[in-house]
């Protein structure tokens, strides 16, 4: 392989091997604990603009299938491996993990330390930039220092145009903020005629559709950066409409409500957390991307119920209003990747949008 370099923007620089693209890349610089699913992470939109570092020691050994896309062309800018597997005998595999990468212009870089790159990014509450270049030099690191990264991604990721996945069951509209397949996949399981819509789409525009539910999707970003009009078009909807918020929805449904979001001291990537339900005690595991959270002395709690906390942290993982019937999670529960346990949500909802459904 070919030898390349990793530098992160506090001066350090790691030397690897080269696979997928040879482009050069910039980004923010993440790390994901899943053990599995890699596909489902480099597709998911959250990773916009960002370099994903997997903990796991061996990546790619299960290939890459049609059936695990998150999203058709993936915008994450890079991956870090401890080592990358040039073997498989994955009967679905399609492509290797190697020309994946290279199909859709993302570098990779094998060979790191990643137990070591992750102590650091642990340290580093607010982020660090990184790029994987030819050569580390003066140069390289000047050209990464002085790299301004968008805050308007969801704009890049999520539909420009509305656009239908039919079924014949519940009428479901949901709001696109960077939605992953595996929202799309858990409604079809459950057979729900959805309508996809832009995220700047208006309360009217929604409710002309006459859905029985809403969902607002996960995507990337800071939800403080998605302006006023957005909460005010959630604080209408929640009144009328059974509403569902996951990931970025969940974060914009607190916003809604009042509350504040701050960024986590670590952010939370990967498919092993285990998240208690406090109203059953129940313990579950699912996957959470979340570089912020909301502020539990923020809430207002004559309008909003927590319902969920991860049991790492303690943060807050789950809320719901106390008047209407909208609620929301923090965590994935599509399992894309992830464990099952956590779909129970999308049945909740549906449950919700079929008292409404027989109300008309």
């Amino acid at each position: 392989m070919t030898e390349r370099y990793l530098i992160l923007s506090d001066g350090t620089a790691y030397k690897g091997q080269a696979f997928g693209s040879p482009a050069t890349t910039s980004g923010t610089i993440v790390f994901n604990t899943s053990v599995t699913g890699y596909q489902e992470i480099i597709t998911d939109p959250i990773y916009h603009n960002q370099i994903i570092v997997f903990t796991t020691p061996t990546i790619g050994a299960v290939g890459v299938n049609h059936e695990s896309y998150e999203s058709i062309l993936p915008t994450a800018k890079g991956v870090v491996v401890r080592e990358v597997a040039e073997v498989s005998t994955n009967r679905q595999r399609s492509l290797s993990l190697d020309q994946f990468l290279r199909v859709h212009n993302i570098p990779g870089i094998a060979g790191i330390d990643t137990r070591q790159l992750v102590r650091k990014l642990r340290t580093h509450n607010g982020g660090l930039n990184a790029s994987i270049v030819d050569v580390a030099d003066e140069h390289a690191f000047d050209q990464l220092n002085a790299i301004v990264l968008t805050n308007q991604q969801v704009s890049q990721v999520a539909t420009p145009r509305p656009y239908a996945n039919p079924g014949m069951g519940h009428n479901i509209v949901v709001m696109d903020f960077g939605l992953k397949s595996g929202i799309l996949r858990e409604l079809a399981v459950r057979d729900a005629n959805v309508t996809v819509v832009p995220f700047t789409t208006t309360a009217d525009e929604i409710l002309n559709l006459d859905p029985d539910g809403i969902i607002l999707s996960s995507g990337p970003g800071d939800p403080r950066d998605l302006g006023p009009d957005i909460l005010a078009t959630i604080k209408t909807l929640e009144t009328r409409i059974p509403l569902l918020g996951i990931g970025l929805g969940h974060e914009l449904f607190a916003l809604a409500n009042g509350a504040t979001i701050q960024r986590l001291p670590v952010a939370h990537q990967g498919m092993n957390h285990p998240i208690r339900e406090i109203i059953t005690n129940q313990i579950m595991y699912a996957a959470q991307a979340e570089e912020y959270g909301v502020d539990r002395e923020s809430i207002d709690r004559n309008q909003l119920l927590i319902t969920h906390i991860d049991l790492i942290d303690g943060s807050i993982q789950g809320l719901r209003h106390r008047d209407y019937p909208a609620f929301s999670v923090q965590f994935f529960p599509d399992a894309a990747p992830g464990p099952w346990e956590a779909t129970q949500v999308f049945d909740d909802f549906i449950e919700l949008t079929g008292i409404r459904g027989e109300q008309r």
